[in-house]
């Protein structure tokens, strides 16, 4: 019998681990999860290096060598940060290999400092692509109004683009139509379209976790019927919106140019609701083409007992367009939802982010400290 998460897998899905610390890579642990959970990719954010930094496991030697030249606590994080993710690159680049580039990726996000900020974003994305310097890098830009700019420059300079932070239809939109008009311009430049990637990650869990909060409160029972039911409702139409816009006549241009598409990615599927069962965000959006970023209790939980029947997204538009109505019935202000949403993941990175500099500026003290 094929696992679980081979079944997946064998159903057009990607499984990417979302999370990414040194110990990962310097284990080996990072390779067995490729060889046995099906893993082909990674995703990283400025939460996930939080927490993979502040446990130090794996970093007391480059911080010293850091601290004895003096790197403020910005360059610290930035040679941190891509050193695990070139790392990271090197073992997934087998995958890379084999799948044309379409996996075997692993993304590094842009400071959230900049989310607001396109030409300063612009700027660090060809920063970090050169530092990492491996062809199956992502460089994470965020969805915000800011950072829809600077994804089409972006694309345009022929880097590869993992578009995060996305909640809402009339975004995701913007986003397509961001990476469309960057290959365009990419392929004015005369370069090389087949080598251009993008992913655009998709929120799921999050959204059923404000408005079933908004549901509760308004406390009827045709409130009640639609708890838990918004973020999977919300994803499936991304993808028939995806669907649609790679099937028009300017899409179609780019890809007989040999341009790929850019894959919707399901990012928050770990349940954050402990009545709901641990592989919702992974069973219900089951499609060709998609990736799922995972935390590494949700792949687990995947693996051990996730049953598929195959696609699941495209012949549930319609429900999904009705769950979306309802909502708005019952007095869901959705579009407040997602822009709610948008600005609390942009705060909520910041503060990773803050938290991050915190330690690693007291992790250089130290060290500064030890060698005196």
């Amino acid at each position: 019998m094929t696992s679980p998460t081979q079944q997946l897998s064998d159903q057009g899905v990607s499984i990417w681990l979302d999370d990414l610390a040194r110990r990962r890579i310097t284990t080996g642990n990072l390779a067995d999860l490729i060889a046995t959970r099906n893993v082909v990719g990674i995703t990283t954010n400025p939460t996930i290096f939080a927490n993979a930094i502040s446990h130090g496991e794996g970093y007391e030697g480059q911080i010293a060598e850091l601290a004895a030249r003096g790197a403020s606590a910005d360059d610290a994080i930035f040679e941190i940060t891509t050193t695990d993710v070139r790392n990271a690159c090197d073992i997934m680049r087998p995958v890379y290999d084999a799948t044309s580039g379409v996996d075997g990726r692993v993304s590094i996000e842009v400071s959230p400092d900049l989310a607001h900020d396109t030409a300063a974003t612009i700027a660090q994305a060809a920063q970090l692509s050169a530092a990492v310097d491996q062809p199956n890098a992502y460089i994470k830009i965020p969805a915000t109004q800011a950072g829809i700019s600077a994804i089409a420059d972006t694309i345009a300079a022929g880097i590869s683009v993992n578009v995060t932070l996305i909640f809402s239809l009339e975004r995701y939109a913007q986003v397509i139509e961001a990476y469309l008009s960057g290959l365009e311009r990419a392929r004015e430049a005369g370069k090389d379209l087949t080598q251009i990637f993008s992913v655009a990650s998709f929120f799921v869990s999050r959204v059923d976790t404000e408005v079933d909060k908004r549901l509760d409160a308004i406390g009827t029972d045709a409130a009640a019927a639609l708890r838990s039911k918004s973020g999977i409702a919300n994803a499936r139409l991304a993808y028939e919106l995806y669907e649609q816009t790679f099937a028009g006549d300017r899409a179609k241009a780019l890809l007989a140019a040999g341009a790929n598409t850019q894959r919707p990615l399901w990012a928050s599927t770990g349940v954050k609701d402990p009545s709901l069962p641990d592989t919702l965000y992974v069973v219900e959006l089951t499609a060709p083409g998609v990736v799922n970023t995972m935390p590494e209790k949700t792949l687990d939980a995947v693996y051990d007992h996730g049953v598929f029947t195959g696609d699941n997204i495209t012949g549930n538009y319609a429900d999904a367009h009705a769950v979306i109505d309802a909502l708005a019935m019952v007095g869901v202000d959705f579009d407040d939802v997602t822009q709610l949403l948008e600005d609390e993941g942009v705060e909520k990175f910041i503060a990773s982010w803050h938290d991050m500099r915190d330690t690693v500026a007291a992790a250089l003290s130290k060290a500064q400290g030890a060698t005196r």
